[in-house]
């Protein structure tokens, strides 16, 4: 039997065109799986894309300020173009909010292939009425990348003014279009409200291989200790490059006071955190 062709359209962003240790973590484990073509929100040197040239078909890197629905509808460009499409039997559109993958990627892919589905996500963001794909890691059949309305989908968007209208028009609006289009859809992790960012030990002892980066900024750091054991319980390479990452983007002296393991100090901050949202309630 053959093995199923993936192609990935990579997201990345770093303020200082950087390609930082956990991104080519990322990219080295995607390309194990498949193909890679990496778009940088960022102004990128030769010598920055360089660092993963050997992982990748693709680099790019120029700012554009579309968020990551630009850059998958400029990897997404460079496939058509080139007529690579063709050539593979799963396309996906993940960007770096995340650090990973916390072990190995593989099985997690081949279960979210085996639904059957059009498309399918690693989570599904999921409110009182209503439901969808969460944008940072969606996987598509050739019944959805090589449809019509996903073509005039990918190739309509364009820089918003605000980050939230990127979110309406583009993330949700994907989940839509493939319902109004017939087609069907799964994620093997479900995140009520801010789960993704606020439970990243009970994602990760559910198998998902991702935490979110923004679980590092919040909460008044109440999260750090659930970041600890994941990254105490994870593969240890993947745990070196996104603690060499983490330091910094965010310095050694917050990582160090994020990731204590004084269980004291954990808790107060979590009850710190409390009472600051009650008193803004």
């Amino acid at each position: 039997m053959n093995k199923p062709k993936r192609l990935f359209l990579l997201a990345g962003y770093d303020a200082q065109g950087i390609i930082d240790d956990a991104l080519i973590f990322y990219i080295q484990n995607l390309a194990k799986c498949g193909d890679v073509i990496l778009c940088m929100d960022s102004d990128c040197t030769a010598s920055e894309l360089a660092k993963v040239k050997n992982y990748t078909i693709c680099r790019m890197g120029k700012r554009h300020s579309e968020y990551d629905f630009g850059s998958y509808k400029r990897a997404y460009e460079y496939a058509k173009k080139h007529d690579i499409l063709k050539n593979y039997n799963f396309v996906y559109l993940a960007n770096d909010s995340v650090y990973g993958p916390l072990h190995d990627l593989k099985p997690v892919l081949e279960k979210m292939e085996s639904y059957n589905t059009d498309a399918f996500g690693m989570t599904e963001s999921k409110h009182t009425r209503y439901r969808h794909i969460q944008s940072w890691f969606i996987g598509m059949q050739k019944s959805v990348f090589e449809s019509i309305w996903f073509d005039k989908f990918i190739m309509s968007v364009k820089r918003q003014e605000h980050k939230y209208l990127v979110t309406i028009l583009y993330e949700n609006k994907f989940t839509d279009l493939l319902e109004e289009n017939g087609g069907t859809w799964r994620c093997p992790f479900v995140c009520p409200g801010r789960s993704v960012y606020n439970n990243p030990k009970k994602l990760f002892r559910l198998g998902c291989p991702f935490i979110k980066k923004m679980s590092f900024t919040r909460h008044n750091g109440s999260i750090g200790y659930q970041l600890n054991y994941v990254l105490s319980h994870c593969d240890k390479s993947a745990r070196t490059a996104i603690l060499n990452a983490a330091n910094h983007a965010y310095t050694e002296k917050y990582i160090s006071w994020l990731l204590t393991k004084n269980p004291v100090k954990a808790l107060l901050r979590g009850i710190k955190y409390a009472i600051q949202k009650l008193r803004n309630k």
